[in-house]
């Protein structure tokens, strides 16, 4: 039982819930997210939505398949949800994205449903394939073969999450704009002033930051609502 439970003062920082209620804590289980860039299923059901009281309500809700993850039906409630996920409750009409607030927290933003059927992925690299296939890796564990080399690391794909094809594509640029995934300023977003080897300069409103380029990801202005 142990196992699949972890103990609450060692959970991620990243994981919005109080550390001291309870001895232990669901433990996610492996998935395309590191846990601390996501949460179980099971956090954001009852602890985040409040939609359940016990892990028990949990599972029942998952059970009946009320609750989709990227347009996919998840029944493990360890099941790691993480950052630009989308989570939608087609019975309630309710549709969010996994973002992080302003400290830094993993939580939930709330989205029209027409914004519900793409999602936003990073690419952390790539490689040439055989009869010139290219494979680009996504910050979720998730992969794409595209035909010619049009995209760069760091650069963010909008992807349709039915077809799988680009709709979107971001450019990792001067003028893009930026949301910061780690370290201390997570959850702040800005524009991308000045680009340098390893690190990127952001403007948060009067403020320019140097923010080292892995903990960036480029996404759409005004998309991002936690001011």
């Amino acid at each position: 039982m142990v196992k699949n439970h972890l103990k609450r003062l060692r959970m991620p920082r990243t994981w919005q819930i109080p550390k001291k209620t309870h001895t232990w804590v669901t433990k996610p289980s492996p998935g395309p997210h590191k846990t601390r860039d996501s949460m179980p299923l099971n956090l954001i059901v009852r602890d985040i939505l409040n939609y359940a009281r016990t892990t028990k309500e949990v599972k029942n809700i998952l059970n009946r398949k009320e609750i989709t993850i990227n347009k996919k039906v998840r029944r493990d409630h360890r099941f790691p949800v993480g950052l630009f996920d989308i989570v939608d409750i087609p019975r309630n009409n309710e549709n969010y994205i996994v973002i992080l607030n302003k400290k830094g927290k993993i939580s939930l933003q709330k989205i029209e449903e027409k914004d519900s059927h793409a999602k936003y992925m990073k690419i952390t690299g790539k490689k040439m394939l055989k009869k010139n296939k290219l494979q680009v890796n996504m910050h979720d564990s998730s992969n794409f073969l595209m035909d010619k080399n049009d995209y760069h690391v760091n650069d963010t794909l909008k992807i349709d999450l039915k077809t799988g094809k680009v709709i979107k594509a971001l450019k990792f640029e001067k003028d893009s704009y930026a949301f910061i995934t780690s370290g201390k300023y997570s959850g702040s977003h800005g524009v991308i002033s000045e680009i340098q080897n390893n690190h990127a300069e952001v403007r948060i409103k009067e403020e320019t930051i140097k923010v080292p380029k892995k903990y960036i990801f480029i996404i759409e202005k005004d998309f991002i609502k936690n001011e």
